[in-house]
Protein backbone atom coordinates (compact mmCIF):
# COMPACT_ATOMS: atom_id res chain seq x y z
CA UNK A 1 0.00 0.00 0.00
CA UNK A 2 1.29 3.74 -0.61
CA UNK A 3 1.99 5.31 2.57
CA UNK A 4 1.00 9.09 3.29
CA UNK A 5 1.82 11.84 5.44
CA UNK A 6 -0.68 12.55 8.07
CA UNK A 7 -0.21 15.98 9.67
CA UNK A 8 -1.52 17.18 12.65
CA UNK A 9 -1.22 20.89 13.18
CA UNK A 10 -0.82 22.08 17.11
CA UNK A 11 -4.36 23.14 17.28
CA UNK A 12 -5.80 20.27 16.51
CA UNK A 13 -4.90 18.10 19.37
CA UNK A 14 -7.98 15.59 19.03
CA UNK A 15 -8.32 12.04 18.77
CA UNK A 16 -11.19 11.79 16.58
CA UNK A 17 -9.45 14.21 14.24
CA UNK A 18 -10.71 13.86 10.42
CA UNK A 19 -7.18 13.70 9.11
CA UNK A 20 -6.38 10.61 11.73
CA UNK A 21 -10.25 8.81 10.78
CA UNK A 22 -8.60 9.27 7.28
CA UNK A 23 -5.54 7.50 8.01
CA UNK A 24 -3.99 4.18 8.40
CA UNK A 25 -2.15 3.50 11.45
CA UNK A 26 -0.76 0.49 9.75
CA UNK A 27 1.31 2.13 6.39
CA UNK A 28 1.15 6.19 7.11
CA UNK A 29 3.36 8.32 9.54
CA UNK A 30 1.62 11.32 11.50
CA UNK A 31 3.74 14.12 11.08
CA UNK A 32 3.78 16.96 13.80
CA UNK A 33 5.99 19.62 14.39
CA UNK A 34 7.21 22.37 16.34
CA UNK A 35 8.35 25.03 14.03
CA UNK A 36 9.52 28.75 14.25
CA UNK A 37 7.16 30.43 11.13
CA UNK A 38 4.10 29.11 13.59
CA UNK A 39 5.44 30.82 16.38
CA UNK A 40 6.97 34.19 14.79
CA UNK A 41 4.17 34.97 12.04
CA UNK A 42 3.05 36.95 15.14
CA UNK A 43 5.23 37.15 18.37
CA UNK A 44 2.79 35.00 19.87
CA UNK A 45 2.59 35.07 23.99
CA UNK A 46 4.67 32.58 25.22
CA UNK A 47 2.56 31.46 27.25
CA UNK A 48 0.68 30.69 24.33
CA UNK A 49 3.42 28.92 22.40
CA UNK A 50 4.74 26.75 25.81
CA UNK A 51 1.30 25.91 25.91
CA UNK A 52 0.75 24.47 22.37
CA UNK A 53 4.15 22.78 22.07
CA UNK A 54 3.71 20.92 25.44
CA UNK A 55 0.28 19.52 24.38
CA UNK A 56 1.87 18.69 21.58
CA UNK A 57 4.51 16.47 22.79
CA UNK A 58 2.23 14.70 24.73
CA UNK A 59 -0.58 14.39 22.11
CA UNK A 60 1.95 12.74 19.78
CA UNK A 61 2.68 10.31 22.77
CA UNK A 62 -1.02 9.39 23.39
CA UNK A 63 -1.08 8.64 19.07
CA UNK A 64 2.05 6.93 19.31
CA UNK A 65 0.62 4.55 22.43
CA UNK A 66 -2.26 3.93 20.25
CA UNK A 67 -0.33 2.52 17.32
CA UNK A 68 0.60 5.47 15.42
CA UNK A 69 3.97 6.18 13.90
CA UNK A 70 4.86 9.47 14.58
CA UNK A 71 7.35 11.54 13.02
CA UNK A 72 7.84 14.65 15.58
CA UNK A 73 10.05 17.40 15.10
CA UNK A 74 10.87 20.05 18.05
CA UNK A 75 11.62 23.24 17.56
CA UNK A 76 14.91 23.10 18.28
CA UNK A 77 15.96 19.85 16.01
CA UNK A 78 19.07 20.52 14.22
CA UNK A 79 17.19 19.49 10.86
CA UNK A 80 14.18 21.66 11.91
CA UNK A 81 13.19 23.07 8.27
CA UNK A 82 11.32 25.51 10.36
CA UNK A 83 8.39 26.07 8.46
CA UNK A 84 4.50 23.65 7.88
CA UNK A 85 5.50 22.78 4.59
CA UNK A 86 9.13 22.25 4.62
CA UNK A 87 8.79 19.60 7.13
CA UNK A 88 6.00 17.93 5.46
CA UNK A 89 8.51 17.66 2.48
CA UNK A 90 11.51 16.59 4.87
CA UNK A 91 8.90 13.63 5.92
CA UNK A 92 8.18 12.59 2.11
CA UNK A 93 11.52 12.35 1.43
CA UNK A 94 12.44 10.31 4.43
CA UNK A 95 8.98 7.52 4.25
CA UNK A 96 9.12 8.02 0.40
CA UNK A 97 5.44 9.16 1.20
CA UNK A 98 4.28 11.07 -2.20
CA UNK A 99 0.95 12.51 -0.56
CA UNK A 100 -0.32 14.19 2.59
CA UNK A 101 -3.57 14.25 4.42
CA UNK A 102 -5.11 16.65 6.85
CA UNK A 103 -7.55 18.85 8.27
CA UNK A 104 -8.60 21.66 7.13
CA UNK A 105 -6.22 24.91 9.32
CA UNK A 106 -8.18 27.74 11.05
CA UNK A 107 -6.07 30.28 9.24
CA UNK A 108 -6.04 31.09 5.45
CA UNK A 109 -2.36 31.60 5.73
CA UNK A 110 -1.78 28.68 6.10
CA UNK A 111 -4.62 27.08 3.85
CA UNK A 112 -2.40 28.48 1.20
CA UNK A 113 0.50 27.38 2.15
CA UNK A 114 -1.01 23.77 2.08
CA UNK A 115 -3.19 24.18 -0.79
CA UNK A 116 0.05 25.46 -3.13
CA UNK A 117 2.61 23.02 -1.34
CA UNK A 118 4.80 21.10 -3.72
CA UNK A 119 3.14 17.82 -2.55
CA UNK A 120 -0.10 16.47 -3.11
CA UNK A 121 -2.20 17.87 -0.01
CA UNK A 122 -5.51 16.96 0.82
CA UNK A 123 -7.58 18.71 2.85
CA UNK A 124 -10.66 17.32 4.65
CA UNK A 125 -13.38 19.20 6.65
CA UNK A 126 -13.00 19.89 10.47
CA UNK A 127 -15.81 18.49 11.57
CA UNK A 128 -15.19 19.33 15.29
CA UNK A 129 -17.24 22.36 14.85
CA UNK A 130 -20.89 21.72 15.49
CA UNK A 131 -21.75 23.75 12.13
CA UNK A 132 -19.94 23.00 8.54
CA UNK A 133 -19.11 25.59 6.13
CA UNK A 134 -22.19 24.54 3.97
CA UNK A 135 -24.49 24.67 7.05
CA UNK A 136 -23.47 27.98 7.80
CA UNK A 137 -23.60 29.26 4.01
CA UNK A 138 -26.82 27.80 3.80
CA UNK A 139 -28.34 29.49 6.53
CA UNK A 140 -26.45 32.95 6.04
CA UNK A 141 -27.90 32.86 2.08
CA UNK A 142 -30.64 35.23 1.08
CA UNK A 143 -30.45 37.22 4.80
CA UNK A 144 -30.36 41.10 4.87
CA UNK A 145 -28.14 40.50 8.32
CA UNK A 146 -26.33 37.78 9.97
CA UNK A 147 -27.01 38.24 13.34
CA UNK A 148 -25.65 35.74 15.75
CA UNK A 149 -28.48 35.40 17.99
CA UNK A 150 -31.13 33.75 15.28
CA UNK A 151 -27.78 31.35 14.14
CA UNK A 152 -27.67 30.80 18.22
CA UNK A 153 -31.60 29.83 18.42
CA UNK A 154 -30.96 27.09 15.16
CA UNK A 155 -27.90 25.89 16.93
CA UNK A 156 -30.14 25.10 19.88
CA UNK A 157 -32.58 23.29 17.92
CA UNK A 158 -30.03 21.03 16.21
CA UNK A 159 -28.43 20.21 19.28
CA UNK A 160 -31.26 19.55 21.71
CA UNK A 161 -29.29 22.06 23.97
CA UNK A 162 -31.72 23.56 26.57
CA UNK A 163 -34.47 22.75 24.66
CA UNK A 164 -37.75 21.43 25.97
CA UNK A 165 -39.77 20.02 22.42
CA UNK A 166 -39.60 22.64 20.00
CA UNK A 167 -39.42 25.46 22.50
CA UNK A 168 -36.55 27.12 25.09
CA UNK A 169 -36.06 25.51 28.37
CA UNK A 170 -36.77 28.40 30.48
CA UNK A 171 -39.39 29.72 28.48
CA UNK A 172 -37.37 31.98 26.16
CA UNK A 173 -33.90 31.96 24.11
CA UNK A 174 -31.49 34.34 26.00
CA UNK A 175 -30.91 35.61 29.37
CA UNK A 176 -28.34 38.09 28.95
CA UNK A 177 -30.64 41.26 30.67
CA UNK A 178 -29.86 38.72 34.03
CA UNK A 179 -25.91 38.71 33.48
CA UNK A 180 -24.98 42.00 34.01
CA UNK A 181 -24.14 42.18 37.33
CA UNK A 182 -21.30 44.29 38.28
CA UNK A 183 -19.23 42.09 41.10
CA UNK A 184 -19.78 42.63 44.66
CA UNK A 185 -17.25 43.24 47.00
CA UNK A 186 -17.49 40.06 48.89
CA UNK A 187 -16.81 37.58 46.09
CA UNK A 188 -14.77 34.62 46.27
CA UNK A 189 -13.76 32.94 43.32
CA UNK A 190 -11.49 30.33 42.92
CA UNK A 191 -10.76 30.94 39.82
CA UNK A 192 -9.39 28.25 37.29
CA UNK A 193 -7.90 24.80 37.94
CA UNK A 194 -3.97 25.02 37.99
CA UNK A 195 -1.42 22.58 37.56
CA UNK A 196 2.19 22.30 37.96
CA UNK A 197 4.20 21.56 35.16
CA UNK A 198 5.62 17.87 34.88
CA UNK A 199 9.08 16.73 32.63
CA UNK A 200 7.72 18.02 29.42
CA UNK A 201 6.26 20.96 29.98
CA UNK A 202 9.64 21.96 32.02
CA UNK A 203 11.74 21.28 28.89
CA UNK A 204 9.07 23.25 27.20
CA UNK A 205 9.86 26.04 29.08
CA UNK A 206 12.94 26.03 28.87
CA UNK A 207 13.33 26.06 24.97
CA UNK A 208 10.40 28.54 25.16
CA UNK A 209 12.44 30.85 27.53
CA UNK A 210 15.52 31.05 25.67
CA UNK A 211 13.79 31.22 22.01
CA UNK A 212 10.88 33.50 22.66
CA UNK A 213 12.14 35.22 25.87
CA UNK A 214 11.84 38.53 23.67
CA UNK A 215 7.82 38.18 23.20
CA UNK A 216 5.50 39.97 25.15
CA UNK A 217 4.29 38.03 27.71
CA UNK A 218 5.83 36.46 31.25
CA UNK A 219 6.05 32.61 30.88
CA UNK A 220 5.97 31.89 34.33
CA UNK A 221 3.98 30.89 36.37
CA UNK A 222 2.80 28.27 33.92
CA UNK A 223 -0.35 26.51 34.92
CA UNK A 224 -2.21 25.56 32.04
CA UNK A 225 -3.89 22.62 31.31
CA UNK A 226 -1.71 20.46 28.74
CA UNK A 227 -3.55 16.95 28.35
CA UNK A 228 -7.17 16.16 27.23
CA UNK A 229 -7.39 14.33 31.42
CA UNK A 230 -6.05 17.63 32.54
CA UNK A 231 -8.67 19.60 29.89
CA UNK A 232 -11.37 17.48 31.54
CA UNK A 233 -10.74 18.38 34.71
CA UNK A 234 -10.83 22.43 34.12
CA UNK A 235 -14.03 21.25 32.69
CA UNK A 236 -15.32 19.56 36.24
CA UNK A 237 -13.49 22.37 37.81
CA UNK A 238 -15.66 25.39 36.07
CA UNK A 239 -19.17 23.69 36.30
CA UNK A 240 -18.82 22.57 39.94
CA UNK A 241 -17.31 25.96 41.41
CA UNK A 242 -18.27 28.79 38.97
CA UNK A 243 -20.69 28.22 36.56
CA UNK A 244 -23.59 28.74 39.07
CA UNK A 245 -22.06 32.47 39.83
CA UNK A 246 -20.99 32.73 36.10
CA UNK A 247 -23.88 34.61 34.37
CA UNK A 248 -24.36 37.18 36.81
CA UNK A 249 -20.77 38.13 37.00
CA UNK A 250 -19.49 37.39 33.35
CA UNK A 251 -19.74 41.16 32.32
CA UNK A 252 -17.98 42.59 35.71
CA UNK A 253 -13.98 43.61 36.13
CA UNK A 254 -12.20 43.70 39.37
CA UNK A 255 -8.63 44.47 40.29
CA UNK A 256 -6.94 41.64 41.58
CA UNK A 257 -9.49 39.42 40.21
CA UNK A 258 -8.20 37.94 36.77
CA UNK A 259 -10.79 35.24 36.33
CA UNK A 260 -13.78 35.95 38.52
CA UNK A 261 -15.99 32.90 37.78
CA UNK A 262 -14.55 32.70 33.48
CA UNK A 263 -14.10 29.04 33.16
CA UNK A 264 -10.89 29.76 31.14
CA UNK A 265 -11.30 26.66 28.56
CA UNK A 266 -11.02 28.18 25.19
CA UNK A 267 -7.59 27.23 24.54
CA UNK A 268 -8.61 24.33 25.26
CA UNK A 269 -11.09 24.25 22.86
CA UNK A 270 -9.29 26.12 20.53
CA UNK A 271 -6.39 23.45 20.82
CA UNK A 272 -8.66 20.63 20.48
CA UNK A 273 -8.77 19.54 24.00
CA UNK A 274 -12.14 19.33 24.21
CA UNK A 275 -14.77 19.41 22.16
CA UNK A 276 -18.21 22.11 21.96
CA UNK A 277 -20.86 19.90 22.48
CA UNK A 278 -18.83 17.62 25.64
CA UNK A 279 -18.67 21.44 27.03
CA UNK A 280 -21.83 22.16 26.90
CA UNK A 281 -23.91 18.90 27.68
CA UNK A 282 -21.88 19.51 31.10
CA UNK A 283 -23.35 22.70 31.83
CA UNK A 284 -26.48 21.67 30.48
CA UNK A 285 -26.15 18.72 32.83
CA UNK A 286 -25.36 20.87 35.73
CA UNK A 287 -28.36 23.07 34.99
CA UNK A 288 -31.01 19.55 34.54
CA UNK A 289 -29.22 18.89 38.11
CA UNK A 290 -30.48 22.13 39.58
CA UNK A 291 -26.92 23.08 40.24
CA UNK A 292 -26.55 26.54 38.16
CA UNK A 293 -29.73 28.04 36.77
CA UNK A 294 -30.73 28.90 33.48
CA UNK A 295 -29.04 32.32 32.98
CA UNK A 296 -25.76 31.21 33.86
CA UNK A 297 -26.09 27.72 31.64
CA UNK A 298 -27.76 29.35 28.57
CA UNK A 299 -25.12 32.53 28.60
CA UNK A 300 -22.42 29.97 28.45
CA UNK A 301 -23.66 27.90 25.89
CA UNK A 302 -24.68 30.59 23.78
CA UNK A 303 -20.74 31.75 23.60
CA UNK A 304 -19.86 28.31 22.18
CA UNK A 305 -22.51 26.87 19.83
CA UNK A 306 -23.86 30.57 19.11
CA UNK A 307 -21.08 32.84 19.11
CA UNK A 308 -17.83 30.67 18.66
CA UNK A 309 -19.40 28.97 16.01
CA UNK A 310 -20.78 31.93 14.21
CA UNK A 311 -17.49 33.97 14.21
CA UNK A 312 -16.40 30.56 12.63
CA UNK A 313 -18.83 30.46 9.74
CA UNK A 314 -18.13 34.64 9.55
CA UNK A 315 -14.65 33.84 9.08
CA UNK A 316 -14.69 31.40 6.36
CA UNK A 317 -17.62 33.04 4.97
CA UNK A 318 -16.30 36.07 3.99
CA UNK A 319 -13.24 34.82 2.79
CA UNK A 320 -9.42 35.58 3.23
CA UNK A 321 -9.48 39.39 2.59
CA UNK A 322 -11.85 39.74 5.80
CA UNK A 323 -9.00 40.48 8.44
CA UNK A 324 -7.67 42.99 6.24
CA UNK A 325 -10.70 45.12 6.21
CA UNK A 326 -10.98 48.62 7.42
CA UNK A 327 -14.46 50.17 6.64
CA UNK A 328 -13.70 53.11 9.30
CA UNK A 329 -10.23 53.80 7.81
CA UNK A 330 -8.76 54.35 10.95
CA UNK A 331 -4.97 54.41 10.87
CA UNK A 332 -3.40 55.44 13.94
CA UNK A 333 -0.61 53.39 15.41
CA UNK A 334 -1.17 51.43 18.19
CA UNK A 335 0.00 52.87 21.29
CA UNK A 336 2.95 51.79 23.90
CA UNK A 337 0.37 51.35 26.71
CA UNK A 338 -0.73 48.29 24.93
CA UNK A 339 2.77 46.90 24.68
CA UNK A 340 3.46 47.51 28.81
CA UNK A 341 3.85 51.40 28.32
CA UNK A 342 3.12 53.34 31.29
CA UNK A 343 -0.35 54.82 31.30
CA UNK A 344 -2.71 57.03 33.32
CA UNK A 345 -5.47 55.38 32.16
CA UNK A 346 -6.00 52.31 35.42
CA UNK A 347 -8.33 49.97 33.22
CA UNK A 348 -6.26 49.67 30.54
CA UNK A 349 -3.46 49.31 32.72
CA UNK A 350 -5.07 46.90 34.85
CA UNK A 351 -6.47 45.27 30.98
CA UNK A 352 -2.98 44.76 29.37
CA UNK A 353 -1.02 43.63 32.83
CA UNK A 354 -3.41 40.67 33.25
CA UNK A 355 -2.68 39.85 29.53
CA UNK A 356 0.62 40.43 29.57
CA UNK A 357 0.92 38.23 32.97
CA UNK A 358 -1.67 35.63 31.74
CA UNK A 359 -2.05 35.54 28.48
CA UNK A 360 -5.75 35.68 28.94
CA UNK A 361 -8.88 38.60 29.49
CA UNK A 362 -12.07 37.88 29.36
CA UNK A 363 -14.78 39.05 26.91
CA UNK A 364 -15.62 42.66 28.32
CA UNK A 365 -12.38 43.64 28.88
CA UNK A 366 -10.89 42.63 25.69
CA UNK A 367 -14.31 44.15 23.84
CA UNK A 368 -15.00 46.90 25.92
CA UNK A 369 -11.39 48.24 27.74
CA UNK A 370 -8.87 47.41 25.40
CA UNK A 371 -11.43 47.08 22.02
CA UNK A 372 -13.36 50.28 23.03
CA UNK A 373 -10.11 52.54 23.59
CA UNK A 374 -8.50 51.09 19.95
CA UNK A 375 -12.24 51.88 18.08
CA UNK A 376 -12.43 55.85 20.04
CA UNK A 377 -9.09 56.51 19.21
CA UNK A 378 -8.55 55.53 15.70
CA UNK A 379 -6.15 53.00 15.40
CA UNK A 380 -5.52 50.93 12.43
CA UNK A 381 -7.97 47.40 13.12
CA UNK A 382 -4.59 45.54 11.18
CA UNK A 383 -2.35 46.30 14.16
CA UNK A 384 -5.14 46.15 16.87
CA UNK A 385 -5.82 42.45 14.84
CA UNK A 386 -2.55 41.46 15.50
CA UNK A 387 -2.00 42.57 18.93
CA UNK A 388 -4.74 40.24 20.02
CA UNK A 389 -3.58 37.33 17.77
CA UNK A 390 -0.04 37.66 19.48
CA UNK A 391 -0.97 38.16 23.42
CA UNK A 392 -4.23 36.16 23.83
CA UNK A 393 -3.44 32.06 24.31
CA UNK A 394 -6.97 31.29 22.77
CA UNK A 395 -6.25 33.27 19.66
CA UNK A 396 -6.39 32.15 16.44
CA UNK A 397 -7.36 33.60 13.25
CA UNK A 398 -10.98 32.10 12.76
CA UNK A 399 -12.00 33.52 15.92
CA UNK A 400 -9.74 36.54 16.42
CA UNK A 401 -10.44 38.55 13.33
CA UNK A 402 -14.15 38.31 13.64
CA UNK A 403 -13.85 39.45 16.90
CA UNK A 404 -11.90 42.08 16.82
CA UNK A 405 -12.13 43.15 13.05
CA UNK A 406 -16.32 42.85 12.87
CA UNK A 407 -17.65 42.70 16.48
CA UNK A 408 -14.25 45.08 18.20
CA UNK A 409 -13.19 47.89 15.59
CA UNK A 410 -16.37 47.49 13.31
CA UNK A 411 -13.77 47.48 10.76
CA UNK A 412 -16.39 45.10 8.27
CA UNK A 413 -18.49 47.49 7.72
CA UNK A 414 -21.46 46.18 10.15
CA UNK A 415 -21.00 42.71 8.94
CA UNK A 416 -21.24 41.14 12.37
CA UNK A 417 -22.75 44.15 14.88
CA UNK A 418 -25.80 46.20 13.77
CA UNK A 419 -23.89 49.23 15.14
CA UNK A 420 -20.11 50.07 16.93
CA UNK A 421 -19.19 48.53 20.68
CA UNK A 422 -18.27 52.22 21.63
CA UNK A 423 -18.75 53.67 25.41
CA UNK A 424 -18.08 56.58 27.79
CA UNK A 425 -16.29 55.81 30.85
CA UNK A 426 -19.63 55.72 32.85
CA UNK A 427 -20.19 51.53 31.27
CA UNK A 428 -16.55 50.51 32.57
CA UNK A 429 -17.19 52.26 36.10
CA UNK A 430 -19.98 50.56 36.39
CA UNK A 431 -18.84 47.43 35.94
CA UNK A 432 -15.37 47.38 37.36
CA UNK A 433 -13.38 48.72 40.31
CA UNK A 434 -11.31 50.26 37.53
CA UNK A 435 -12.16 53.85 38.54
CA UNK A 436 -11.16 54.01 41.89
CA UNK A 437 -8.02 55.43 42.33
CA UNK A 438 -7.49 56.22 38.83
CA UNK A 439 -5.73 59.28 37.97
CA UNK A 440 -8.43 60.67 35.35
CA UNK A 441 -12.27 60.83 36.90
CA UNK A 442 -14.59 59.08 35.28
CA UNK A 443 -17.20 61.72 36.02
CA UNK A 444 -15.34 64.76 33.91
CA UNK A 445 -16.59 65.52 30.96
CA UNK A 446 -14.00 67.47 30.13
CA UNK A 447 -10.78 69.84 31.20
CA UNK A 448 -7.68 68.53 33.14
CA UNK A 449 -8.51 65.19 34.61
CA UNK A 450 -11.16 64.05 32.39
CA UNK A 451 -11.66 60.48 31.45
CA UNK A 452 -10.31 59.72 27.32
CA UNK A 453 -13.04 57.60 27.26
CA UNK A 454 -15.42 60.25 27.72
CA UNK A 455 -14.22 62.61 25.23
CA UNK A 456 -13.09 60.17 22.73
CA UNK A 457 -16.22 58.63 22.54
CA UNK A 458 -18.25 61.71 21.12
CA UNK A 459 -14.93 62.68 19.06
CA UNK A 460 -15.70 59.28 17.54
CA UNK A 461 -19.63 60.19 17.04
CA UNK A 462 -18.73 63.83 15.73
CA UNK A 463 -16.09 62.12 13.34
CA UNK A 464 -17.81 59.34 11.79
CA UNK A 465 -21.36 60.62 11.78
CA UNK A 466 -22.22 60.51 8.34
CA UNK A 467 -21.83 56.83 8.82
CA UNK A 468 -23.87 56.56 11.77
CA UNK A 469 -26.19 59.22 12.08
CA UNK A 470 -28.32 57.21 10.11
CA UNK A 471 -28.39 54.31 12.54
CA UNK A 472 -31.77 53.60 14.40
CA UNK A 473 -29.71 52.42 17.39
CA UNK A 474 -27.52 55.56 17.13
CA UNK A 475 -30.48 57.87 16.91
CA UNK A 476 -29.93 58.96 20.81
CA UNK A 477 -26.42 59.20 21.11
CA UNK A 478 -26.62 61.85 18.29
CA UNK A 479 -29.69 63.44 19.72
CA UNK A 480 -27.65 63.87 22.96
CA UNK A 481 -24.90 65.39 21.03
CA UNK A 482 -27.28 67.82 19.38
CA UNK A 483 -28.35 68.60 22.15
CA UNK A 484 -25.15 70.24 23.70
CA UNK A 485 -24.25 73.73 23.71
CA UNK A 486 -22.38 74.61 20.73
CA UNK A 487 -19.30 75.89 23.07
CA UNK A 488 -19.62 72.39 24.94
CA UNK A 489 -19.21 70.37 22.00
CA UNK A 490 -16.43 72.43 20.64
CA UNK A 491 -14.70 71.81 24.38
CA UNK A 492 -15.36 67.78 23.88
CA UNK A 493 -13.57 68.04 20.52
CA UNK A 494 -10.74 70.40 21.63
CA UNK A 495 -10.09 68.28 24.95
CA UNK A 496 -10.56 64.85 22.54
CA UNK A 497 -7.48 66.38 19.91
CA UNK A 498 -5.61 66.90 22.53
CA UNK A 499 -5.48 63.34 23.74
CA UNK A 500 -5.03 62.06 20.63
CA UNK A 501 -2.39 64.22 19.98
CA UNK A 502 -0.86 62.94 22.97
CA UNK A 503 -1.17 59.56 21.41
CA UNK A 504 0.40 60.51 18.36
CA UNK A 505 3.65 62.24 19.93
CA UNK A 506 4.27 58.99 22.11
CA UNK A 507 3.20 60.55 25.07
CA UNK A 508 1.45 59.17 28.36
CA UNK A 509 -2.26 59.24 28.26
Amino acid sequence: MVSRLVLVLGDQLSEGLSALREGNRETDTVVMAEVAEEATYVKHHPKKIALIFSAMRKFAARLEEDGWTVAYSQLDDTDNAGSIVGELLRRAEQTGAQEVVCTEPGEWRLISKLTHAPIKTTILGDDRFLASHKEFEDWAEGRKALRMEYFYRDMRRKTGLLMDGDKPAGGQWNFDHDNRKPAPGDIDPQGPLRFEPDNITGDVLALVETEFGSHFGELRPFWFATTRAQALKSLDHFIAHALPTFGDFQDAMLRGEDFLFHAVISPYLNIGLLGPLEVCQAAEKAYEKGDAPINAVEGFIRQIIGWREYVRGIYFLEGPEYASRNALKQNRDLPAMYWGGETSMACMGAAVDQTRREAYAHHIQRLMVTGNFALLAGIDPGQVADWYLEVYADAYEWVEAPNVVGMSQFADGGVIASKPYVSSGAYINKMSDYCKGCSYKVSQKTGEGACPFNTLYWHFLDRHRDRFSGNPRMGNMYGTWDRMDADKRATVISDADAVLAKLDAGEVV
